[in-house]
Order: structure tokens, then sequence, then C-alpha cells
């Protein structure tokens, strides 16, 4: 265990136990241990092996003591000491017969263990104990001081715990230790723990071994005594100890040190320092050591006092001692103690009395005075406890000389103590600190004995004999050994003494205090009075609160004998003649308490308090005071008079019958009206002056007396009335005028009044207050005109209100008017339709603190009550679902989910109601918040409340989500709901409602409409299982006849139906089609109805049957024939009724879901009926644009459009394969008859309808035949648009080479791209792609126009697209502009941007697939007028700004790791009209192929953009290049290489795809070139490079041009591989035919416009191209010939 050479593990830092319990022992900061420091420390001990010895040890003995002894008697002293603690511990817990069984063992190790202690103490060293060679040197001595310190230690305690017959035995060996001059060392050792236990040990061997101590004097006496200085925390407990018993034990110890030179100076030096920051450890050792001091050595006794006594308040002035409470209070009371004593042993020596009153007592208070740090040592009562032992001891001994000396002293005090505070006070600017300190001094003098605690804590100290005991184990400071008491025998010498009236002040004081105080009194008022001393005014203040008697106050009065104004009531003229306070009050209190500088009152308070103290009864103050404020005091001082009534029941008491009198009452309830009408004095408006007139209403309000108010209970209802009346005119003023007005001290006032009523039941008034300030705060600013701060007041206070409310006992709610008048409140604000999205929130935001203050309430059932009033009947909801406008219907009718034979449009949005929200919204909202939180607290509503409540709420949130383009105000309430967590799963999650679907069913039943589509909605966001539906609608007969809402029930659950129950409701529909007369057709329960319920399960794709398709086309067809006039074929439909409008809906509606579901074929008589009445129907449609306002009518050009464009989808797919089960002039007479009909019909109404229309949202009910419209517009064949005849449309000076009819053609459709409705933009596209093909040829026509000029010659594009172009430009320069390259958009679906960018791109488009369809040449011209015009390197930087960072389909993540992925570069872009699943997706896919046409059409304008392109940019392009297009394109041309059909005379490609590479071999007559073209990784971006392969008979110069020319092609010609190859074979054929190279460019044909060398030198006769000489010129600054250098002409 405590091997000394053992090596300790590395890395292990830790002692072992035995040197962790020495290092406990070590910190014992000098206390009286428990058992050598082991008191609480145990260890884990294991199995000890036996060792000599132990075999002696009987059989018989406890294993346990067996154990410990084994470990006592082993060599590592830690170890014994850790086992001597154990066996202490067992001693006295286990059984006395087992530890009688020990005894016999126990004299030899106890030997053993005093020998070992005595080695470690005088043998060992740091190098004994460890091993020098492997532990490190600071670990050896800290070892040694441990082992030292323990044993001393340990000594201590034997010493402490042997009895004293068995001392004797032990005397030689104690004897052997002390004679060892090393011992005697240890008190002088540099370690304070060995101090500390040595002079524990002195202590101990002094009480036990006195007379061995006696022996060892000379050694003794200089040990410790010259210590007496030591300053180290650790060690002063225990030297003074030690000090205490040697001076004790030796009583010669003084001749063995020389007092005067060496202990005194030293004692002397410590006490001066304030005892070195140790005072509260020291000083209670001081009285005891001089008490202890022989008289030859403190002869001559006055100057040892002296000095002593000068010492110790020297150390008073230190700041350490003044900073510190504990050290301040252990010198003072040092000091008091040592004073008493010095006076006890010396009275009747004058010169020693003299000394500790003048020299040293008076000093001393004075310099206390002087420093109120000091006063916080309770100098004041240890002076008052001495003062009164003196004079308890002189009362007592009346005739005995002591008395009389006594006398002598305090009177000699009370001279000297009122000189000094006479010259305080008596200065004219007396020093507040002292002044102070004089009034603190005379108020603990005034106590009697018994009030005067020196400290709350139970300190020691010392009892002197005249004091009587607190308990007969009084603890002293002071022990004598035993035996010992000569000289300590005269602390307890006089017999204890008892006091009769110890209460009482004794007359010894009692007279020259009051001749003090007059004395102090007079002199203050005539400073004041002369002077006007404020210092002296509180001094006198503090005096007479102390002091208040007729006697100060006719001394204060003085010969002033002037009567009060004349004016004053008989009584209080008698009164002030009868009392000099009053008088003093009158005369001269008022006046101080009304000068207008004073700010802080309160002490003048205090002065008319202590005069009214000296009235007679209750009557007389209440008579003085209510004449006071009538007249004499002014408001704030009022203010103050009450509230220092509040603050001590004794002056709450001499005031009461006035406070809650008349007069004060009056007078309060006037100043209430003052303040809030603010009509006081005109000339005074300052915010102190009102505040604090406010804090004295605040103050009356709300300071309580045992739960009764302050004044009269009637006052204070008057007083809240009128705040009342002022609170309710705050709405009626401006916000400036708010922040003005009073509303602000309104809220503090109330606030305190409603906090502080906490046993007072509300009376009515205040319940109107609260509710009109709960009103004011649930109302938005714009109303109430109240900034923010006075918001907030109003809000605590009026929660204060309430927590007050809820907490009364009883039934709150019938109680309470404000909880029955703030529901009736809110239940109007929701139902008048006046509520903004800010309103309500303030709103709901209030309710809900109202709420959450009333779960507080004992009362479980109020909040239940409180939401069952805001609740509205049946009628009430409703009258507002029929206020809901009914704009909601429009996506249900055109989705077929609900069907309609009736106009019902007749409340609509109004512009005025534009910020409003329905009344219905506001109720459903507001009560949903209601309920949440009442869920949460798991109170149940009654009535089906809670149910109700959320079907309201569904509707509410069903209403808005039908809407198409919902107002803004509308979004933000379902925001706002959503972050107030009020939706169905919160509410649903929360609660019981297990009767909501029930309920929700009854109601569709009964009235369809938005309750039917709420069923369809909880069934589709899977909150509703399909099962729990199944129940309410197992009887399907329940549902006939027909009624609107059991129509609209069935229509919204047929998508969530089986397919046996579609058909169950299908047989019902079935036999009520078939004999209708003509009005039964129409209506709900005849054809229309059924003819719906059999469309909405068509819609579902569940009708595979053939034979009942065709059977519901033939039961039409005989209608047609029966009823021909319900049909609305080319007709007006402003005379027709919505029932036949309805039914020829539901019948359109028919039809295109039969063609699209019905897959077996028709006979002629069924396709003639069905493409006759289509094309009729579209007239229709056509002629009657000026209704389309009419919902029902654009209903129905929905859906006839929608029929037209499914047969136009069914006649573009068929085939030849598909040809053949269809009538055999069918597509003869589709192509020719029905399609020209009608595209002639759509085109111009197309135009049309965009011309007129407003509204372009494609969302939009006005416009919701645009998409059917334009999806049929796709199909429109090229010839029919080439021969449709529009209304000519030419731009004058426009440049263009198309004939009229195709520019009127382009000139009307380019514009409607910039159309802000997707469906006409892609329509538009779709017409315009087919004719980009068309128009190149007419510039091919003019070619010959262009190309000799002098600079390089271009060529615009269509003009029509390009001035669009230039507008859009300008558009997107405002979306994109601002965002850097390289950062992507996203462009939100339908919005006005989308519109932007999505007619940008597909113009682009257009344009690019017109630059394809052109030749070369073309090409050429047309991609140097892009270059002019920048306009390709503004659409470059914006693709960068579209396309996505990673173009790939969502859905291709989940499919096989080994394909590659599908992106938007390699699946073809679909651009459908009326899909809109893929919106999202549009602009990025759209712009990825405006890229990839780019690429691939103009690779070398890209190509130069991309090299003069910003390096940022430049990495951008080409990382994105290279990742996702490079691929694709690189292997499309090596495809189109591959695939080619284009055949070269005399030339072969070939293409390989694995190495990207093009193999061309030209072969004429004997000669063979072989070409390699490679492409780049970042193709096209980067440059192809042209190898050379087999080369024969060509010169190596030629080769090399060759090769040149074809890189130049591919690099700067806008065209395919092919093409370049193309370009550079014909240029090489025209070498061999004799052309001769241009010898700028050493080319036969030019790189860029194909041209061929034209330009002849007169001189040298060479020809150039055109373009070349244009740049020779213009770069050389010259106009020479490059050749012969001759100008040339």
């Amino acid at each position: 265990m405590g091997g000394k050479n053992k090596q300790r593990t590395k890395g292990n830092l830790r002692p072992s136990n035995s040197g962790r319990a020495a290092e406990l022992l070590a910190k014992e900061q000098g206390t009286v241990p428990g058992f050598i420091g082991f008191g609480t420390f145990h260890s884990d001990l294991g199995y000890v092996p036996a060792i000599q010895g132990a075999e002696e040890i009987d059989s018989l003995v406890d294993s346990d003591f067996r154990m410990v002894l084994r470990k006592l008697s082993k060599k590592d002293v830690t170890t014994k000491l850790k086992a001597m603690q154990e066996f202490g511990t067992m001693c006295t817990e286990r059984d006395t017969e087992i530890v009688k069984g020990v005894l016999p063992y126990w004299p030899r190790i106890f030997c053993k263990i005093s020998l070992v202690l005595q080695d470690h103490l005088i043998k060992e060293t740091p190098d004994t104990l460890s091993d020098p060679q492997t532990v490190p040197e600071e670990e050896r001595e800290a070892k040694f001081y441990r082992v030292v310190t323990c044993s001393l230690l340990a000594l201590k305690k034997l010493l402490s715990l042997l009895p004293d017959n068995e001392l004797d035995s032990l005397e030689e060996k104690f004897k052997s230790l002390l004679s060892q001059n090393k011992f005697w060392k240890y008190g002088k050792h540099s370690i304070p723990q060995i101090r500390s236990a040595y002079f524990e040990l002195v202590s101990a061997l002094c009480q036990r071994t006195p007379q061995l101590m006696k022996d060892e004097a000379s050694k003794v006496s200089p040990s410790v005594l010259l210590s007496i200085d030591d300053s180290d925390p650790i060690v002063c407990p225990a030297l003074w100890e030690a000090v205490l018993y040697t001076l004790t034990t030796i009583e010669d110890c003084w001749l063995h040190v020389n007092a005067k030179k060496s202990v005194f100076p030293k004692l002397s030096a410590m006490v001066r320092e304030g005892g070195r920051g140790l005072a509260a450890v020291i000083y209670p050792y001081l009285l005891p050591f001089i008490s202890k001091l022989p008289q030859s050595i403190t002869d001559p006794k006055l100057d040892f006092f002296k000095n002593f006594l000068t010492s110790l308040v020297a150390g008073l002035s230190t700041e350490r001692t003044k900073t510190s409470f504990s050290e301040c209070s252990a010198v003072v009371s040092a000091f008091f103690e040592c004073l008493r004593f010095i006076m006890q042993q010396n009275l009747g020596e004058e010169e020693i009395e003299e000394m500790l009153v003048n020299d040293q007592l008076i000093p001393f208070i004075d310099a206390v005075l002087k420093d109120p740090r000091l006063q916080d040592g309770q100098l004041f009562n240890h002076l008052a406890e001495t003062l009164s032992s003196w004079e308890a001891k002189a009362d007592l001994d009346k005739d005995d000389k002591t008395a009389y000396n006594l006398e002598k002293v305090l009177l000699n005090f009370w001279e000297r103590l009122s000189e000094i505070c006479v010259e305080k006070i008596s200065e004219p600017e007396a020093d507040v600190k002292s002044v102070l300190g004089v009034s603190n001094l005379l108020q603990v003098l005034q106590k009697p004995k018994s009030s005067l605690k020196l400290n709350k804590k139970n300190v020691d100290k010392v009892r002197f004999a005249d004091e009587m005991p607190k308990s007969n184990k009084e603890n002293e400071k002071y022990v004598s050994s035993e035996g010992e008491n000569s000289e300590g025998s005269e602390l307890m010498a006089e017999p204890s003494l008892t006091h009769s009236c110890s209460d009482l002040i004794s007359p010894l004081r009692k007279k020259p205090l009051e001749d003090l105080v007059c004395k102090l009194a007079e002199m203050s008022v005539n400073y004041v009075n002369e002077q006007k001393s404020e210092q002296h005014l509180r001094f006198l203040s503090t005096l007479l609160n102390s002091f208040s008697s007729s006697q100060v106050f006719k001394v204060l009065l003085g010969d002033e004998k002037q009567s009060i104004v004349k004016a004053k009531p008989l009584e209080i003229a008698k009164l002030a003649q009868k009392n000099p306070a009053i008088q003093f009050l009158y005369q001269k209190v008022i006046g101080w308490l009304n000068e207008d500088q004073r700010k802080d009152a309160g002490f003048l308070v205090d002065i008319l308090y202590s005069a009214l103290c000296c009235c007679d009864n209750h009557m007389e103050r209440k008579a003085v005071l209510d004449d006071l404020i009538e007249v004499d005091l002014k408001w704030n001082s009022m203010l103050q008079v009450i509230e220092k009534a509040c603050s001590s029941s004794d002056k709450h008491a001499l005031v009461t019958p006035w406070l809650k009198g008349d007069i004060l009452g009056e007078k309060l309830v006037t100043l209430a009206d003052h303040l809030c009408n603010k009509d006081l004095e005109s000339t005074v408006s300052s915010e102190s002056y009102f505040s604090e007139r406010w804090s004295l209403l605040s103050l009356v309000l709300s300071q309580h007396v045992k739960n009764d108010y302050l004044i009269g209970e009637v006052y204070v209802e008057r007083i809240i009335v009128k705040l009342h009346e002022t609170l309710s005119k705050a709405k009626k003023l401006s916000e400036a005028e708010n922040n003005d007005s009073s509303v602000s001290f309104i809220c503090d006032v109330a606030y305190n009044y409603f906090s502080s009523a906490k046993g007072c039941l509300l009376m009515p008034s205040s319940e109107d207050l609260l509710l009109t300030l709960f009103q004011l705060c649930a109302e938005s600013k714009e109303k109430t005109h109240l900034p923010d701060f006075l918001i907030s007041k109003l809000k605590n206070t009026w929660l204060s209100g309430v927590n007050l409310l809820v907490h009364q006992t009883g039934d709150t709610y019938k109680q309470s008017t404000f909880l029955r008048l703030s529901a009736l409140w809110l239940k109007n604000q929701v139902q008048s339709s006046s509520l903004d999205i800010t309103s309500l929130q303030v709103l709901l935001s209030a309710v809900d603190d109202l709420l959450n203050a009333l779960l507080e309430s004992e009362d479980t059932y109020l909040l239940g009550v409180y939401i069952g009033s805001v609740m509205p009947d049946n009628s009430e909801w409703e009258k507002m679902r029929q206020s809901l406008p009914m704009q909601w219907l429009h996506r249900p009718l055109l989705e077929g989910r609900l069907s309609l034979n009736y106009e019902c449009f007749k409340t609509d949005f109004k512009e005025q109601d534009t910020k409003k929200l329905p009344s219905h919204l506001c109720t459903s909202a507001l009560l949903s918040k209601m309920i949440l939180v009442a869920l949460k607290k798991e109170i149940v509503l009654e009535n089906n409340e809670l149910e109700k409540i959320i079907a309201e709420l569904l509707y509410s949130l069903q209403w808005y989500e039908e809407l198409d383009n919902p107002p803004i105000f509308l979004t933000g309430f379902c925001e706002m709901l959503q972050k107030m967590n009020i939706t169905y799963d919160n509410l649903r999650g929360l609660g019981n409602t297990s009767g909501l679907l029930q309920l929700l069913f009854n109601r569709s039943r009964e009235n369809g409409t938005l309750w039917s589509l709420i069923i369809a909605k909880l069934i589709l966001s899977r909150s509703v299982s399909s099962d729990e539906v199944k129940r309410h609608y197992r009887r399907k007969e329940g549902f006939f006849p027909l009624t609107e809402g059991n129509m609209h029930t069935i229509q919204s659950l047929c998508p969530f139906l089986s397919k046996e129950d579609r058909k169950e409701f299908i047989a019902q529909c079935i036999p009520a089609l078939l004999a209708w007369t003509k009005e039964d057709v129409c209506s709900i329960n005849g054809g229309f109805g059924h003819l719906a319920i059999f469309n909405s399960c068509l819609q579902t794709k569940s009708i595979d049957d053939g034979e009942l398709l065709h059977g519901i086309l033939k039961i039409l067809i005989t209608w047609k024939k029966d009823h021909e006039d319900i049909f609305l074929f080319s007709c007006n439909l402003s005379e027709v009724s919505p029932e036949i409008l309805g039914v020829n809906i539901e019948i359109i509606r028919f039809l295109s879901l039969f063609l699209k579901y019905c897959s077996s074929p028709l006979a002629e008589s069924e396709w003639d009926f069905i493409m006759c009445s289509m094309l009729a129907w579209l007239e229709t449609t056509n002629e009657n644009q000026t209704l389309y306002s009419v919902p029902l009518v654009q209903l129905f050009a929905c859906v006839s459009c929608d029929l037209t464009c499914e047969l136009s989808a069914f006649f573009d797919s068929t085939t030849l394969d598909t040809t053949g089960g269809l009538p055999v002039n069918l597509i003869s007479e589709w192509k020719e008859f029905f399609s020209p009909g009608i595209h002639s019909l759509l085109l111009p109404l197309l135009v049309t309808v965009t011309g007129e229309s407003k509204d372009t949202s494609e969302t939009s009910f006005q416009n919701a035949m645009l998409k059917p419209m334009c999806e049929t517009l796709t199909y429109i064949p090229k010839d029919q648009l080439l021969s449709q005849k529009l209304p000519a449309r030419l731009v004058a000076g426009q440049k263009t080479n198309l004939p009229e009819y195709l520019q009127t053609l382009l000139n009307t459709l380019a514009p409607l791209l910039l159309y802000r409705a997707r469906p006409v933009q892609i329509a538009v596209y779709h017409m315009l792609y087919k004719l980009m093909p068309e128009f190149p040829q007419y510039d091919q026509d003019n070619l010959k126009s262009y190309g000799d000029e002098e600079e390089e010659p271009a060529l615009s594009p269509p003009a029509a697209l390009m001035s669009l172009l230039s507008t859009q430009e300008d558009l997107l320069e405002n979306v994109l502009g601002c965002i850097p390259v390289g950062q992507i958009v996203t462009i939100k679906p339908l919005s006005e941007d989308f519109c932007y960018v999505l007619g940008y791109l597909l113009t682009w488009k257009l344009i690019l697939t017109f630059f394809k369809a052109a030749s070369s040449q073309l090409r050429a011209l047309y991609s140097m007028y892009l270059r002019k015009t920048k306009s390709l390197n503004k659409l470059l930087y914006h693709l960068f700004r579209l396309m996505p960072e990673n173009p790939t389909f969502a859905e291709t993540a989940v499919e096989l790791s080994n394909k590659d992925p599908k992106t938007f570069f390699t699946e073809e872009l679909q651009l459908g009209i009326r899909d809109t699943s893929t919106l999202p997706y549009h602009i990025p896919h759209l712009a990825c192929s405006v890229y990839h046409m780019t690429l691939k059409d103009l690779p070398a304008m890209v190509r130069l953009w991309w090299n003069s392109s910003e390096k940022r940019v430049f990495s951008i392009v080409d990382r994105f290049t290279s990742k996702y297009v490079s691929n694709v394109l690189s292997f499309q041309e090596i495809s189109s290489v591959q695939t080619s059909t284009q055949l070269f005379n005399g030339m072969t490609v070939k293409a390989r795809a694995a190495t990207r590479e093009v193999m061309a071999t030209y072969t004429i007559e004997d000669i063979v070139i072989e070409l390699i073209i490679q492409l780049p990784s970042n193709y096209p971006l980067g440059s192809i490079t042209v190898e050379s392969g087999k080369r024969v008979g060509v010169a190596v110069q030629q080769w090399r041009n060759w090769m040149l020319q074809l890189s130049t092609y591919l690099t700067h010609q806008n065209g395919s591989i092919m093409e370049g190859l193309a370009l550079w074979k014909n240029n090489v054929d025209k070498r061999f035919e004799g052309v001769e190279d241009c010898m700028i460019c050493f080319s036969v044909i030019h790189g860029f416009n194909y041209s061929l060398p034209k330009k002849a030198c007169r001189t040298c006769k060479k020809k150039f191209h055109s373009a070349c000489l244009y740049k020779w010129f213009t770069s050389s600054n010259k106009s020479t010939c490059p050749l012969c250098r001759e100008t040339f002409f």
C-alpha cells in the first residue's frame, strides 16, 4: 500500500490513499479535528496477509477487529493512522463484549504507535521518508510535511483522549520529546500547517501535562510568546490558544522573555494594523490576554493601557477594517470589552478614568461619527450596552463608593459627548455624515437596554459579571485550566445582578440625554430659521422622530408666541394654544413643506407625524389634517403623508379616521376629475406636476390595510368611474393626442388597483373599466389611435384585472359583467365584417391572453361557458355562409367536381371590400382559436360545439382553397392561421371529434356545395379513411330522388368509391335517363342530375362497359330528335335559361369523356352526331363572346372547346393502323370540312379574346376557355394556318422579304408571345414553329443583293420577331439583370415574371428554328446580325441564371445506376397546355432546351462569347457544359455523321463514337488526303483539332493550308461537322478547278460568308474576298493591295 520504492504507473499522478489521507489532515485550518483528521474518510480495504505476531491474536477476536489490528502492525505511518481511525469507530459502534476481547492486545500496539510518532518528529527527514533516487524533491518534501503535521496532530489527539491515570505512563516519552531542540523549532517552521499543529500540541500539553511544561518554561515561553505577531490565518487560532494556555499554565513565563522589548511591540504593531485582516480571529483573545498580564509587566498602568487602547483605535482606521463588517465589529467589540475591563479594574483612579473617557472613548466616538462605514461595526450598540452596565451598577449600589465613581464617570462622559455633538451640529455647513452619525447615536442611546441587539448571529462574547447570563451554558472565550482561578476570578467576582425595570431608561441617562436633545434641537431650529439649513432640518426631523415631547416642541417654539392665522377655525386655534406641537406644525412645518424647491420632503412629513403624536386623541388629529388639506397642504405633501401612513402601521393608526373621512375622499374625487380632463391650473403642465398627483390616486386605490381600502369605498368607486369615462374617449383622439393624454397614467393607476386588490371583490365600475381596457387592446391601432407603449401598458393592466377576477370564488361568469359583455362584444366584432387581417390578429392575440387567464380559474366550466357565449346560433352561421362571395364555385364547375343549373353568382368581391375579411372567416378563426386554448387544458365543450366549430373552420378553408386567384389578404389570412396553429389536424388531435363526419355528411346531404367538397378534401388528405366514409353512404337508395345536396355529395364521393359502389349509383341513373319530358331533361332529379352523376363516375375512368356508353350516346341522340331545341346549336345564349345551359354542359362533357374512355368503334351516324354537334356548339361559343362574363356561358365555352380539343387530338393521333376501324370518309371529312371549320372559328376568336381581355391570369375563371381553345389551336395543320385570312397587319418601315399574308400572320401572332397567359404563349409558339421553316427561302431568293458591300454583311431574322425580342430583353433585364451569372433564379410558376421569361425563351426557340432552316450563306448573315446586336450574349447570360445547377429529372434517382440519368438535355421538352403538373420545371427545362439548340446551331458564336467572358463566368460555363451538354452534343454529332445520307463525290466520311473522332478521306485522281477531326471534351466550346492521316501527292505547304482551312471552317462556321466538311471539300474542289486562293485568308471559299474571291487588283490582277479586303483596309488604315502595295481601286 505505502511502498516507498515502488515505481508509480506512468501517467498516474494521483498519490496513494495514505498520501491523500495525510494531505487531508494537513488541510485542517487550526480547528480541533475529529480523530486525526479522518472523520469522514473511508477506503475499500482488501485482504491483508498475516504478519509476524499475528498468530498471538486470539482466534476469538472479532474478524473485523483482527483486520484492523493487523493494519496497526504495519510500518507505514499513514496506514497506521487510518487503521487507528477505523479502530476508534469500531470501538464506539460494536458490542461491549466484542471490544473487551480486543483490550489485551491494545497496550503493546499503543506503545508502538507513540514511539513511531516520536521518530517521525525527531529522526526522519524528507530523504529518509522517501527514496531520493525515485521521488522528486518536491514530492519528498510534501510527504515529509504531511507526516510531521499528522504526527503533531496525532500526539495532540492522544493527549486529549487519554484518561488522567494513564498519562503518567507516557510522561517519560513526552519528557524525552520535549528535551529535543528540534521539537521546539517547529514553532518557527516555514510551513503554516506544521506551525498550527505545533501550537495545538503545545495547548494540549499545557492542559494535560502542566508540570512538564513548567519544567520546560524556558523553551515554551519564547517559542509561543515571541510568535505573537504570526499573521497566517491557518496558524493564528492555534497560536492564540497556545498563548492563553501558556500564560495560565506557566506563571513565570515573563521571566524567559522581555515583554516590553519583544512581546508588546509585536502585539502593538499587529493591533495597530487592525489584526492584518484577522481581527475576527485574534481580537476575541485580547481581553483574556490583558486580563492575565501581571501588574509588574504592565506598570506604569496608565501608559500601558493608554498605548494599548490607542493602538486598538488606530487599527480601526485601516482600509481593510473599514471595508469588512466582521473585522470592524471585532475591533469595536474588543475595544469596549477591554475598556470595560480596565474601568472595572481601576475604578476610583481618576487619571485612568479620565484617560479612558476623555482620551479613548470620546475620541473613538468622534472618529466613528465622521466615518459612516465604521458605524456598521455596532459601535453605538456597544456604547449603549457599556453605559447601561455602568448605570445599572450605579443605581444598584447607591451609597457605595463604586456608585459615586461611576456617576462621576458618566457625568464626565455626557459632558464630553454633549461637547462633540454640539460641535458637529454647530457648524453652519454641518457635515452630512457627522449629522447622520449624531442622530443615529442619539436614537440608539434612547432605546432601553432590552431592545439592543448586538448582532443577529449568536456570537461568542465575553460576559461581564454585572450581566445576566443568557443561559447556564454561556460560552466564554477564556477557559482556565482545571484548578486554576487565581487572577481570572476577578472577572466573575461580582454577584449577578437582576433588573426589575431593565426596559426603562435609567435616570442617570434620561436627564442628560433630554438636555442634549433639547440643546441640539434648539441649535438646529436656529440654523434653519436663520440660514435655511436643510441638513439641520433633516437632523431635527430624526430627533423629533425619537424624542417627540411637548418639552422639545416648547424649546423649538422658543419665545415666539404669535398666534395662528385668524382665519382658522376656533377648534384648531384652541388646539394650537394648548399644544406646542400643533402650534409648531402651523407656524413652521407647513411653511417648510410648501417651499417649491424641496423635492424630497419625507423628513418634513416625519416632523408632521411627530407633532401629531403629541395630540391627545384621534379626533384632534383628524381635525388638524382636515384643516391642513383644505388650504395649507399641497398635493405632493399630501401624497407623502399618505405614503408614510402606508409604510408604518403606527403612523397609519394615527391617521385612520382622517383617511376614511369625507373631506379627503371628496378632495380626491375632484382631483381625479381634474386630472382626467387636464384642466388643472393651465399655467402648470409639467410631467412631474401630473405624475405626483396620479401617484396619489394610484396610492389611495391600490393600498389595502387588512383587506380594506385606504380611503372610503364609495370614493374608490367614484374615482374609478372618472377613469373609465376618460378611457372611453381615447378612441376619438389622434395618436399624437393619446401620446400626451392621461391614458398612460390611468393604466398605471388601474394596474396598481387590480394588482393589489387581492381580497376585494371587483365593484361594477371596475368591471366596466376592465371591459374598456380589453376592448382597446383587442382593436387595431388604426381604430384606437394608441401608440405601442400604451397598448403594452393597457394589456398588462387588463390582464391584472382578469387575473383578479378569475380568482374570485363562486359562479364567476354569472357574477362578472366583464365576462358577459366581452363575450357579446367579441361576437359582434367578428360578425360585423369590419375586420382586416391586422385587426383580426390583434383580436385573436387579445382573446388568447384572455382565455389563458381564464384557465387559471378554479371554476372549470368558466372557459366552456365563455366560448358558448361567443358561439353564433345556426341561423347566424347560415347568414354568414350566404354572405361569402361565390367565386369559389368556378373551379369545381370547371373541373366537373360539381354541377349546377342555376345562376347563383350574386355576391362577389367588391372593390371597397378588398381588405375586409368575410365575417364567416373571422368567426370560425376566433372560435377555433378559443377551442385550441380550451383543448390544450382538456376542457370539454357542450352541445357538440367542438364539431360545429371545426366544421365551420373547414368550410372557411375549403372556400378559400377553391378560389382561383385569392386576393392577397385572404392568402395572408390562411398564413396567419398556420402560424397560430389553427389547423384541422391540430384541433382533431386535441379533442374528441367522433361526431364531425356525421355532421359534415348531414350538411352535405342538405346543402351540397362546399360541404360536399369538404368531405372529398378530408378523404384526399387522408384525414379520414374511406372505411369511415363508407358507413355514411351504405344505402345508395337514400340518395334518390336527387336533390342538389344528394347530387353534390355523390359527385364529391365518386373518386373514392369502389367500382361496385359506382356501378350501383350508375344502375340507379340509367333508367332515369330513358323516359323524360323536355322539362324533366333539364331538372336535377331528371336528365341533368343523373347525367351529371354518370359523368362524375365516368371521369374516374372506371366504366369499361362499351355497350353502356353507346347506350347513353343513343339516349342523347334520341333527345336530339325529340327535343332538338334543348341543344344549343348556333344560337344566341342571352335568352337561354340556366337549366338548358346546365344540361348542354353535361351532354358536351359526356361526349368528351366518351371519346377519351370508349374503346369500342362508333357507327358513322354516331360520328356525325358528335362532330356536327361539336361544330355547332363551337359556333354558339363564337357568337356569344359578349356573354363570357356569365359563369355558365363561360363554362359552356370551356366544355365546347374541350370537346373540340379531344376530337383534334383523336384525329391527330390516328395512323394507318388505327384508321381501319373508322368509317371510310371520316378522315377526309375531318381534314376537309371539320378541321378548317374549327380553326377558322378559333384563330380569329383567339385574336379577339386576347385583344379585349384585361385580366390575363391563366387561373382566372374569365380566361378558363383559353386553355382548351389554345390547346386545340396547337393541332392546326400548316396548310390551314397558311390559308387563314386574317385582317391585314403590316408595320410601316418594317424590312421584310415575306409576302403580305405571311407577314400579317407573323405580325398578328408574334406579339402574343408577350401576352401574360401561358396557354396563349404556347399555342402561338406551336403555330409559329410550323411556319418558321417557310421564312428563310424568301431571304434566299434575295441573297444576291447582300455580299458585295464594303463592310461585313449582315441580315436580320424576321423583323417582327427581332422587335419582339428587343421588348422582351428590356423586360428580362428588370427581372434578371441584378442577379449575378451563375446564381440560379427560381421563377414562380404562372407569375408575371414567369410569362415574361417563357415568352423570351419561346421567341429564341423560334429564332433558332428559323436559323436552322436557313442555308449556310444565310446563317452567316443572320449570325453577323446577332453578333452586332449582342442579343445572343444577353441570352447566354440569362440562360446561366435560369438553368438549374443539376438539370437531372427528379424521378431518375430511383432508376438503375448503370443507365445514364435523364437530364433536361437528353429529354425533349413537351410544351403542354392543360397538364400543369410539370409547371415548376417548365422554365428550367426550356432554358436547357434553348441552350442545347444554341450550342448545336450557333456553336461558333457561343464559342466567341465564352472566350471573351470574364474568368468566373468562363469557368461556370465550361464546367456546366462539359458535365451536362458536351457528351449529348458529341454523341448527336457523331450519330449524325454515321447516319448521314449526304454523299460526297470523291470524299468518304466515317465516325468513331468511342474516341469522338470523324475521319474524312478525299480522293481525286492520284491524290489521297486523309484528315482526322477530334472533338474536345467540352465540345463545342473548345477548339476542334484537325490531325493528318494518310497523304499522297500533295505538297507539305498545301497540305498544311488545307488542314488550317478545315480547322478554321469548323471553328468559325455555325453548323455541323458535315456542313464544315462540305464547305472544305468545295474549297479544295475549286482549288483543283483552278480558282486561285484569296491571298489574305489563303482560302478559295470565305470561311464565314462562303463567297469566292471576286475583288481583283488592277495592277497584279490577284483576286480577294470582299470581306477580307474590308478587314485588311480597316486594320491597316491603308487602301493598298496586300500583295503589290499599289493603291487598290
